[in-house]
């Protein structure tokens, strides 16, 4: 478990209610996911004016919270806060219920979210596979393309027994009883039975479709689904004493039954007749499907459609062996983001922002949009109108030429590989030519609405900047005539460079230029004179504004705010003036260290206001050394 980030995962916890308005809390690729029993205790103000937070909407019923790439290391944070699932599964939702279309997106979302990694890492084999046949390193009729050939599909031949685990998760029924159904559909010598197509009768009496299962969809959700009630029941109504045995005993009979002589053959109809749609889309109307998601796709994430849409792709990968209806226009959406993002970069003067697009545009281009999305397109609409237009346009390319991926996979510039396939380069070819056409169609779009939408480019000043100019105007009425920007030491200790703090969010700067401190004592002192703006409830953090507009936060240890105050004892309140020098707060530096790692963080917390902030020393330092300088 990484600890880099369990301030961050302390603060989203608080704001979303505390722990027990927890049920549930898992996560995907960006986004933290919570379902809270009452939505109406979550600050979304607080949450969205965070740092280290890009964005926080509900969706599918959901509750999400954008964090990025590293959301993995912030949802280890939150579980250890929150406890273990099972201790939380019984409470009861008092928040909103979920209307129909809501529930089914959550239950498909929930359903096929965990196995993506593995069908990518399949997928990716397979993109190697071809890349080694298409330039005659391997031979086709070889063992190693044999080798490398089941390495692939072992993931899509036993899907259903993927599906059945993760969606028995989703609707709380045993996962290993719902693995050993999937297997039974599954079993060799049903298939034997299937390829022979001699008529099979159980007990002389029930009639088994011949129906082959492997790599299919449906019907293993049909049958899960009908498991987790049959489960519940047979749990309730059979004694303790023998249900260890019966419960797996009799459902196995039931179920085993029930799929291959009902639900499987209904199951396999549905496939059958989507396989039918797929291919009529593929022929009559090849543009549709590429063009729609391609152009809409960022619509759909914001209000979370694109789980329902995306397993699409995986079922008609499993039925015709390729997609084309997810992938081209999710990856044509995807760069044409990632281009009008970086335009962005290019064309503002807030330096904020030109910093967020600076990293976002990368994993954009990278297949991850949300922070793209979320911290720069939406907030200033016009590249989100380029984005959905060049996305468009390079899906009707894709569509029209009829491109499609091989294996399913990541939906950024890496995922060019996956659409060689079938010994041939066509479908890599036109997926490079649509993603251009992406794009430079993005890229010139958003350069062209820069002009209306980022007014300091052309002098005329729009209705953000005028309000930002006269808050500067009263912030210079308000400060004196010299500014003065010498920030001394509030902890008597050792100072190091802020990158050394061993903080993701703190190190990065996410927070604020500033400092480390390893204190030698457990005091605060007032870095200035000022005003108290800040006192953490778990009162392990104090904000301070000088007389200049310098904001600041002393933070004293890392991972603190899981102490609940214990150890710390501030002397201020919000609201209160300060002396240089005078204390601010005392900590048991002994206890705490004990718990927590003592490093302290000392932040410029609106640093994006100013020039620079330089360091001024290093090493032992006392309480009214000068240890930063902020310069405008």
């Amino acid at each position: 478990m990484s600890k880099e980030y369990a301030g961050l995962a302390g603060q989203i916890l608080e704001k979303v209610g505390g722990k027990e308005n927890v049920l549930d809390v898992y996560h995907c690729q960006t986004r933290l996911r919570f379902q809270l029993a009452d939505e109406s205790r979550a600050d979304q103000e607080a949450l969205n004016a965070m740092d280290g937070v890009a964005k926080v909407l509900i969706s599918g019923g959901v509750f999400q919270v954008v964090i990025g790439t590293h959301v993995k290391y912030v949802f280890e944070e939150i579980e250890a806060l929150v406890g273990p699932k099972e201790k939380r599964e019984g409470g009861t939702a008092g928040g909103k219920k979920k209307n129909p279309v809501e529930a089914v997106i959550d239950f498909i979302s929930g359903t096929f979210q965990p196995i993506i990694p593995a069908l990518s890492g399949a997928g990716m084999v397979k993109a190697l596979l071809a890349l080694l046949v298409v330039f005659h390193l391997i031979d086709a009729d070889s063992q190693t393309y044999y080798i490398l050939n089941f390495f692939a599909d072992g993931v899509f031949y036993y899907l259903p027994i993927l599906l059945a685990v993760t969606e028995a998760q989703k609707l709380k029924c045993n996962p290993v009883l719902a693995a050993g159904v999937a297997a039974i559909m599954l079993h060799p010598n049903w298939t034997a039975l299937v390829t022979a197509g001699e008529a099979v009768h159980f007990f002389g009496v029930i009639p088994f479709t011949l129906a082959s299962y492997t790599g299919s969809v449906i019907p293993i959700i049909l049958v899960i689904l009908v498991q987790a009630y049959v489960e519940r029941f047979l749990d309730k109504w059979i004694p303790k004493s023998v249900k260890l045995v019966f419960v797996p005993m009799l459902t196995f009979l039931i179920m085993g039954t029930l799929a291959l002589a009902v639900l499987g053959p209904i199951g396999s109809v549905l496939g059958n007749a989507l396989g039918v749609f797929f291919t009529f889309l593929s022929t009559n109307a090849s543009w549709a499907p590429a063009v729609v998601i391609g152009g809409f796709l960022p619509l759909m994430v914001m209000f979370g459609l694109h789980n329902g849409v995306a397993p699409l792709g995986v079922m008609q990968m499993a039925d015709l062996g390729y997609d084309s209806i997810f992938g081209p226009g999710c990856v044509c959406s995807n760069i044409a983001q990632g281009a009008a993002t970086l335009v962005v970069f290019l064309r503002t003067r807030d330096a904020k922002t030109k910093q967020i697009a600076a990293s976002s545009s990368v994993t954009a281009f990278m297949g991850i949009t949300e922070p793209a999305l979320y911290g720069v397109n939406l907030p200033k609409k016009y590249p989100l109108i380029a984005a959905m237009i060049g996305g468009a346009c390079g899906g009707l390319y894709a569509g029209l030429t009829q491109t499609h991926r091989f294996a399913t996979g990541s939906s950024g510039i890496p995922a060019v590989l996956l659409y060689i396939g079938d010994n041939s380069m066509t479908c890599f070819y036109n997926i490079l030519i649509a993603l251009v056409i992406s794009a430079v169609v993005s890229a010139a779009l958003a350069y062209i609405l820069s002009f209306k939408f980022e007014p300091a480019l052309n002098g005329k000043a729009g209705k953000l900047e005028e309000k930002q100019t006269e808050k500067q105007e009263e912030k210079q009425a308000e400060a004196p005539a010299a500014f003065d920007g010498s920030i001394y030491d509030p902890v008597p200790g050792e100072v190091i460079p802020l990158e050394e703090i061993g903080d993701g969010v703190f190190s990065a700067g996410v927070l604020g230029a500033g400092c480390g401190i390893r204190p030698a004592e457990g005091k605060v002192y007032a870095p200035f004179d000022g005003e108290i703006i800040l006192v953490a409830d778990t009162k392990h953090a104090i904000g301070i504004r000088s007389k200049a507009g310098i904001e600041t936060m002393i933070h004293v240890g890392l991972e603190t705010v899981a102490l609940n105050g214990a150890g710390f004892h501030p002397m201020v309140k919000a609201g209160d003036p300060v002396r240089k020098g005078q204390l601010l707060m005392e900590f048991d530096l002994e206890e705490i260290g004990k718990t927590c790692p003592t490093v302290t963080a000392f932040l410029v917390t609106n640093s994006f206001d100013y020039g620079t902030v330089e360091l001024k020393c290093q090493g032992d330092a006392q309480v009214g050394d000068l240890v930063m300088e902020v310069k405008k």
